[in-house]
C-alpha cells in the first residue's frame, strides 16, 4: 500500500527538526525554539490543522558546543512520534533511526507499535551515520569508509523488513547480524512503513534509490537540485525497477514585505549567530560526511547559521512560494520547512503561503 506522504500527489510539506532545541536556527537569540515537549505537541496540533503533510525529527546526542551548544536538547525521534501520533489525526510522522546505534530487531517492535498507534501514520527515516563525536559518546567506532556504513545499513533494512513482512520465526545469518529464531508480532497498521533515506553522499543516494520511497538530500538550490533529482531517479529505475521521489530542505522566514525578512534574517542568523556553533558544525560535516561538497562548505557559512545549510525560502509570502514553487518545477516531490520559531511562525505561512501553492495546482487544499 502507498502510503499518502508518498503517494506523488501534489508537493509535500513537512517540518524538519522541531524536536532539537534551536530546531535548524543556530542562533543565540533568547526567544530561539525551545524543542520542548510542549511545544512539539502545540505544533503538531497546529500543522496536523492547517494541512502540513509530514513532521520530521532528528535524532542527536550531543551538541555542537558554541556559546548555546546548539542541539543541546533533543527529544527522542521514536518516542517523541508515538507520542504525536497518539495526539493528531491525519499527518504522517517520520521518525529518525541510526542504524549504527539501533538494534533492527527492537526497532521494528517500536515502529510497528507506533504505526498501530497512528493507524498507519508513522515513517521511518534511515540514517547510516555520521557524527564521529556521537560514536564516541556511544562507544562505538565511525567506519571511515561511506562503503562499509552502507553495508551495515542495508543488512539492518533487510532484517528490519522481513521481520514486519513475514508471519513465523526465520534466522538470519549476516555481516554485520546473527540471529536465530527472529520474530514479530503484531505487524504494522497496513505493510511496511513509509521509507525516508537523509543521504546527500554518492553512497546514500544509492541506498535511498534501492530501499526508499523518498530520497532526502541536500543541494544548493532547484538549479543544481534537478540534476540530482533527475540522477536519483534514473537510477532508481534502471538499477531496481522503482519510483523513488525526491525531497530536499529549507528554512524559512516569511514577512508582509521583503524589508522586514531580511532584517529578522540578519538579526537572528548574522547579528545573533552562534558562530562558534556553526564553525563547528561545518567542520563535522565536513570530516565525517558527504552530504556537502567542500564548495559548498566554503561558502555556506551564512546557511548554516540560519537553517543548518538548507535553502533559504525568505521574503514576501509571494517571494517564499515562487521559492517552493521552483523546488517543484525541478522535479523535487517535497521539501522539508524550519522557522526561528515553528508554532508563532506556522500560522501566518499557512494563512498566506499555502493557499498561493493551492492557486497555482502545487498542492491541494487541505481536506
Amino acid at each position: 500500500m502507498v502510503k499518502p506522504v508518498a503517494d506523488g500527489k501534489g508537493f509535500k510539506l513537512g517540518l524538519f527538526s522541531a524536536n532539537c532545541s534551536s530546531g535548524l536556527a543556530v542562533t543565540k537569540i533568547p526567544e530561539r525554539w525551545s524543542g520542548s515537549w510542549e511545544d512539539n505537541l502545540r505544533l503538531a496540533g497546529l500543522a496536523d490543522e492547517v494541512g502540513i503533510d509530514f513532521l520530521l525529527p532528528i535524532a542527536r546526542w550531543i551538541g555542537y558546543g558554541g556559546e548555546t551548544n546548539f542541539h543541546e536538547g533533543v527529544l527522542d525521534p521514536t518516542t517523541l512520534a508515538a507520542a504525536l501520533l497518539a495526539r493528531t489525526k491525519r499527518i504522517t510522522v517520520f521518525t529518525t533511526v541510526h542504524t549504527a546505534f539501533n538494534h533492527p530487531v527492537v526497532v521494528a517492535k517500536q515502529l510497528a507499535t507506533a504505526d498501530l498507534v497512528g493507524s498507519g501514520r508513522a515513517g521511518i527515516n534511515i540514517v547510516a551515520g555520521w557524527n564521529e563525536p556521537e560514536y564516541r559518546a556511544l562507544g562505538a567506532d565511525l567506519p571511515a569508509e561511506h562503503d562499509a556504513r552502507y553495508a551495515l545499513a542495508q543488512e539492518w533494512w533487510d532484517v528490519v523488513r522481513r521481520i514486519w513482512t513475514e508471519n513465523g520465526r526465520f534466522d538470519h545469518e549476516g555481516r554485520f547480524f546473527r540471529l536465530e529464531g527472529v520474530e514479530g508480532m503484531p505487524k504494522p497498521h497496513d505493510g511496511p512503513l513509509p521509507v525516508l533515506n537523509a543521504g546527500s553522499s554518492k553512497q546514500g543516494r544509492g541506498f535511498a534509490a534501492r530501499n526508499a520511497d523518498v530520497a532526502f538530500t541536500i543541494v544548493g538550490g532547484p538549479e543544481d537540485g534537478a540534476g540530482i533529482v533527475r540522477s536519483v531517479r534514473a537510477e532508481a529505475e534502471r538499477e531496481h525497477g522503482r519510483q523513488v521521489g525526491v525531497f530536499t530542505l529549507g528554512h524559512v522566514v516569511c514577512r508582509p514585505t521583503r524589508a522586514e525578512a531580511e532584517e529578522y534574517l540578519r538579526y537572528y542568523a548574522d547579528e545573533q549567530a552562534d558562530w562558534a556553533a556553526v564553525d563547528n558544525l561545518m567542520r563535522l560535516q565536513g570530516l565525517h560526511a558527504q552530504s556537502f561538497t567542500p564548495e559548498m562548505l566554503e561558502t555556506f557559512r551564512a546557511r548554516f547559521a540560519a537553517g543548518h545549510g538548507s535553502c533559504p525560502l525568505i521574503g514576501t509570502p509571494d517571494e517564499v512560494a515562487d521559492g517552493i514553487a521552483a523546488f517543484h518545477e525541478a522535479g523535487f516531490a517535497g521539501m522539508t520547512l524550519s522557522f526561528v520559531d515553528y508554532a508563532g511562525e506556522l500560522g501566518y505561512f499557512a494563512q498566506e503561503v499555502l493557499p498561493r501553492l493551492e492557486a497555482r495546482g502545487i498542492r491541494a487544499p487541505a481536506g
